[in-house]
């Protein structure tokens, strides 16, 4: 599958401002920290094709993630590396300046690709400072482009009433599970892509016997039945695992055709949140 692109535009003209080639799969990275695990497991990707990988300030491991790109035998300008601000750091202008520049140093890069508010801050008070502070990131070409996570509908809404450049991405647990339908189409409408975390619920999917018959009907697993149903929604996919065969599995989801199955994945939706949900939140 081709990337897509993702574009930041401008409130009010949808001028274009910044944009990036997004590959449809990358690497998650989440609960990566045994002894150079996340480091082996990013290296390991990478070597069978991974272009994009997705970490955060509060996973604690984008030192390895730097560390591993270096390594790999493959050049900096094609691996999109996206990170996130931490919600506890999203708390003033002033501190999301601060902890990017952080991110920036434990990374060793000179720029992120997509840099993400990892969640809605707490402080609503908060949420125009913090965004002022990601759009003069993006002024300033400490990062290539800027997006947000864990939004809902009303916190979208709310970012496009004091923004002067939207969104380029919404990632959000997705999955066949918990489809949100709504959230998905505000996202597109505003002009940014679903990146789409957890497509088996955390793992809580991973062996679940329904979606298991379901995927036999056309010979391929329930892992890439899910994944691609999370891309042929247009959503950009970041599966974890620091399993060699499995991470092949799931980047082979690209070739699965699940249009035979497509209306009973349809019917798994059971509005099943695996684990934080800021989407629900004021």
């Amino acid at each position: 599958m081709e990337p897509i692109r993702a574009i930041n535009r401008e409130v009010g003209s949808g001028r274009e401002i910044a944009s990036i080639e997004i590959p449809r799969i990358g690497l998650g990275v989440w609960m990566m920290n045994g002894p150079n695990e996340c480091k082996n497991a990013v290296i390991d990707a990478i070597s069978i094709g991974y272009r994009m990988i997705d970490t955060a300030r509060s996973y604690g491991n984008e030192e390895e993630v730097g560390e591993a790109i270096r390594e790999s035998g493959i050049d900096r300008s094609e691996i999109t590396v996206v990170t996130k601000l931490r919600r506890m750091h999203a708390i003033s202008y002033e501190s999301t300046i601060e902890h990017c520049k952080i991110s920036l140093e434990k990374l060793a890069m000179d720029q992120i690709d997509l840099y993400l508010v990892h969640a809605p801050p707490e402080d609503a008070g908060a949420r125009e400072p913090v965004w002022r502070a990601m759009e003069d990131l993006l002024e300033a070409g400490l990062v290539r482009t800027i997006g947000v996570s864990n939004y809902g509908v009303h916190h979208l809404r709310d970012l496009e009433s004091y923004a002067k450049i939207m969104p380029c991405v919404n990632q959000v647990e997705l999955n066949p599970w918990i489809q949100r339908p709504e959230l998905h189409s505000v996202t597109r409408e505003m002009g940014a892509i679903t990146m789409a975390y957890s497509p088996l619920a955390r793992g809580q999917k991973a062996n679940d016997p329904e979606i298991s018959e379901i995927s036999n009907k056309i010979g391929c697993t329930g892992a890439q039945a899910a994944i691609r149903w999370c891309l042929d929604q247009g959503a950009v996919v970041i599966p974890k695992s620091s399993d060699p065969s499995r991470q092949r599995e799931n980047l082979d989801s690209m070739g699965v055709n699940i249009d035979p199955i497509r209306n009973e994945i349809d019917n798994l939706d059971s509005n099943h949140v695996s684990g934080w949900d800021p989407t629900v939140e004021p």
